[in-house]
Protein backbone atom coordinates (compact mmCIF):
# COMPACT_ATOMS: atom_id res chain seq x y z
CA UNK A 1 0.00 0.00 0.00
CA UNK A 2 1.44 3.38 -1.07
CA UNK A 3 0.34 5.14 2.13
CA UNK A 4 2.22 2.66 4.31
CA UNK A 5 5.40 2.95 2.23
CA UNK A 6 5.23 6.76 2.16
CA UNK A 7 4.70 6.91 5.92
CA UNK A 8 7.68 4.58 6.48
CA UNK A 9 9.85 6.75 4.22
CA UNK A 10 8.87 9.97 5.97
CA UNK A 11 9.36 8.38 9.39
CA UNK A 12 12.85 7.19 8.43
CA UNK A 13 13.76 10.59 6.96
CA UNK A 14 12.58 12.24 10.19
CA UNK A 15 14.75 9.89 12.26
CA UNK A 16 17.80 10.55 10.11
CA UNK A 17 17.28 14.32 10.29
CA UNK A 18 16.93 14.17 14.11
CA UNK A 19 20.20 12.22 14.29
CA UNK A 20 21.90 14.90 12.18
CA UNK A 21 20.32 17.69 14.28
CA UNK A 22 21.58 15.99 17.44
CA UNK A 23 25.11 15.86 16.01
CA UNK A 24 24.93 19.49 14.81
CA UNK A 25 23.71 20.70 18.20
CA UNK A 26 26.28 18.83 20.33
CA UNK A 27 29.14 21.34 19.87
CA UNK A 28 26.78 24.03 21.17
CA UNK A 29 25.32 21.95 24.02
CA UNK A 30 21.93 21.85 22.28
CA UNK A 31 19.38 19.12 21.61
CA UNK A 32 17.19 18.98 18.47
CA UNK A 33 14.29 20.70 20.28
CA UNK A 34 16.55 23.67 21.05
CA UNK A 35 17.56 24.00 17.40
CA UNK A 36 13.91 23.65 16.33
CA UNK A 37 12.94 26.49 18.67
CA UNK A 38 15.73 28.71 17.33
CA UNK A 39 14.77 27.88 13.75
CA UNK A 40 11.13 28.77 14.40
CA UNK A 41 12.11 32.09 16.00
CA UNK A 42 14.31 32.88 13.02
CA UNK A 43 11.39 32.20 10.66
CA UNK A 44 8.41 33.76 12.43
CA UNK A 45 7.00 37.28 12.44
CA UNK A 46 6.39 39.76 15.27
CA UNK A 47 2.90 38.34 15.93
CA UNK A 48 4.25 34.83 16.39
CA UNK A 49 7.48 35.15 18.40
CA UNK A 50 5.86 34.38 21.75
CA UNK A 51 6.19 31.39 24.08
CA UNK A 52 2.56 30.40 23.37
CA UNK A 53 3.12 30.42 19.60
CA UNK A 54 6.33 28.43 19.93
CA UNK A 55 4.54 25.89 22.14
CA UNK A 56 1.77 25.51 19.59
CA UNK A 57 4.15 25.31 16.63
CA UNK A 58 6.35 22.62 18.20
CA UNK A 59 3.38 20.73 19.65
CA UNK A 60 5.07 20.45 23.04
CA UNK A 61 3.98 21.15 26.61
CA UNK A 62 4.36 24.59 28.18
CA UNK A 63 6.83 23.10 30.66
CA UNK A 64 9.08 21.65 27.97
CA UNK A 65 9.07 24.92 26.05
CA UNK A 66 9.72 26.88 29.24
CA UNK A 67 12.79 24.75 30.00
CA UNK A 68 13.95 25.11 26.39
CA UNK A 69 13.64 28.89 26.57
CA UNK A 70 15.52 29.03 29.89
CA UNK A 71 18.44 27.11 28.42
CA UNK A 72 18.52 29.20 25.23
CA UNK A 73 18.40 32.42 27.22
CA UNK A 74 21.15 31.23 29.60
CA UNK A 75 23.34 30.43 26.59
CA UNK A 76 22.72 33.91 25.20
CA UNK A 77 20.99 32.59 22.08
CA UNK A 78 17.73 34.47 22.64
CA UNK A 79 16.41 37.30 24.73
CA UNK A 80 12.96 38.15 25.99
CA UNK A 81 11.33 41.51 25.38
CA UNK A 82 8.08 42.82 26.83
CA UNK A 83 5.59 44.06 24.24
CA UNK A 84 5.36 47.86 24.16
CA UNK A 85 1.56 47.88 23.76
CA UNK A 86 0.54 44.91 25.94
CA UNK A 87 2.91 44.41 28.88
CA UNK A 88 1.55 40.87 29.41
CA UNK A 89 3.02 39.71 26.08
CA UNK A 90 6.62 38.54 25.91
CA UNK A 91 8.46 38.41 22.57
CA UNK A 92 11.34 36.02 21.98
CA UNK A 93 14.17 37.48 19.92
CA UNK A 94 17.22 35.70 18.54
CA UNK A 95 20.56 37.18 19.45
CA UNK A 96 23.46 37.34 17.01
CA UNK A 97 24.89 34.31 18.81
CA UNK A 98 21.62 32.45 18.21
CA UNK A 99 21.69 33.33 14.51
CA UNK A 100 25.31 32.17 14.29
CA UNK A 101 24.50 28.79 15.87
CA UNK A 102 21.62 28.30 13.44
CA UNK A 103 23.78 29.23 10.47
CA UNK A 104 26.38 26.63 11.54
CA UNK A 105 23.95 23.87 12.51
CA UNK A 106 20.92 23.92 10.19
CA UNK A 107 20.24 22.49 7.78
CA UNK A 108 22.74 19.74 8.55
CA UNK A 109 25.51 19.18 5.98
CA UNK A 110 24.32 15.65 5.16
CA UNK A 111 20.91 17.06 4.21
CA UNK A 112 22.46 19.77 2.01
CA UNK A 113 24.53 17.17 0.15
CA UNK A 114 21.57 14.83 -0.33
CA UNK A 115 19.34 17.68 -1.54
CA UNK A 116 21.88 18.82 -4.13
CA UNK A 117 21.57 15.39 -5.77
CA UNK A 118 17.84 15.76 -6.42
CA UNK A 119 16.42 17.14 -9.68
CA UNK A 120 15.89 20.90 -9.34
CA UNK A 121 17.47 20.64 -5.87
CA UNK A 122 14.20 19.25 -4.54
CA UNK A 123 11.70 21.89 -5.73
CA UNK A 124 9.09 19.30 -6.80
CA UNK A 125 9.60 17.40 -3.55
CA UNK A 126 9.17 20.63 -1.57
CA UNK A 127 5.89 21.33 -3.35
CA UNK A 128 4.57 17.82 -2.70
CA UNK A 129 5.60 17.86 0.98
CA UNK A 130 4.06 21.32 1.45
CA UNK A 131 0.77 19.94 0.13
CA UNK A 132 1.00 16.96 2.48
CA UNK A 133 1.75 19.26 5.43
CA UNK A 134 -1.26 21.47 4.62
CA UNK A 135 -3.51 18.40 4.38
CA UNK A 136 -2.33 17.09 7.75
CA UNK A 137 -2.76 20.47 9.42
CA UNK A 138 -6.26 20.88 8.01
CA UNK A 139 -7.24 17.34 9.06
CA UNK A 140 -6.05 18.04 12.62
CA UNK A 141 -7.54 21.57 12.69
CA UNK A 142 -4.07 22.96 13.40
CA UNK A 143 -2.84 26.42 12.49
CA UNK A 144 -0.89 26.46 9.27
CA UNK A 145 1.90 28.85 10.40
CA UNK A 146 2.40 29.88 6.77
CA UNK A 147 4.23 32.88 5.34
CA UNK A 148 2.29 36.17 5.38
CA UNK A 149 2.50 36.50 1.61
CA UNK A 150 0.46 33.28 1.20
CA UNK A 151 -2.29 34.30 3.65
CA UNK A 152 -5.82 35.37 2.82
CA UNK A 153 -5.28 38.47 5.01
CA UNK A 154 -2.22 39.62 3.03
CA UNK A 155 -2.83 42.84 1.09
CA UNK A 156 -0.67 44.47 -1.58
CA UNK A 157 -0.95 48.25 -1.48
CA UNK A 158 1.54 49.17 -4.15
CA UNK A 159 5.12 48.45 -5.17
CA UNK A 160 6.86 47.11 -2.06
CA UNK A 161 3.97 48.11 0.23
CA UNK A 162 1.98 45.47 2.08
CA UNK A 163 -0.51 45.28 4.93
CA UNK A 164 -2.00 42.59 7.16
CA UNK A 165 -5.76 42.73 6.64
CA UNK A 166 -6.32 41.10 10.03
CA UNK A 167 -4.31 43.53 12.18
CA UNK A 168 -4.20 46.42 9.70
CA UNK A 169 -0.47 46.74 10.40
CA UNK A 170 1.90 47.63 7.54
CA UNK A 171 4.22 44.79 6.52
CA UNK A 172 7.70 44.97 5.04
CA UNK A 173 8.84 42.70 2.21
CA UNK A 174 10.74 40.70 4.86
CA UNK A 175 7.58 40.43 7.01
CA UNK A 176 5.70 38.98 4.05
CA UNK A 177 8.10 36.03 3.95
CA UNK A 178 7.94 35.15 7.66
CA UNK A 179 5.76 32.54 9.40
CA UNK A 180 2.63 33.81 11.12
CA UNK A 181 0.51 32.11 13.76
CA UNK A 182 -2.60 33.84 12.35
CA UNK A 183 -1.99 32.54 8.82
CA UNK A 184 -5.05 31.39 6.91
CA UNK A 185 -4.46 29.76 3.55
CA UNK A 186 -6.05 31.31 0.51
CA UNK A 187 -8.97 29.09 -0.52
CA UNK A 188 -8.36 27.16 -3.77
CA UNK A 189 -9.46 29.04 -6.87
CA UNK A 190 -8.94 32.55 -5.42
Amino acid sequence: MAGDRLYALLERLGNLLRTEERAAGLPHGLQPVHLQALRYLQSCNRYSNTPASLTEYLGLTKGTVSQTLLLLEEKGLLRKQTDTEDRRVIHLLLTEAGRAVLHQALPPELFKRALSGLPGEGEALEEALTGLLRSLQAANAQRSFGACGTCKHFQREGPGRFRCGLTQDPLSREDSQLLCREHEAIPPGH
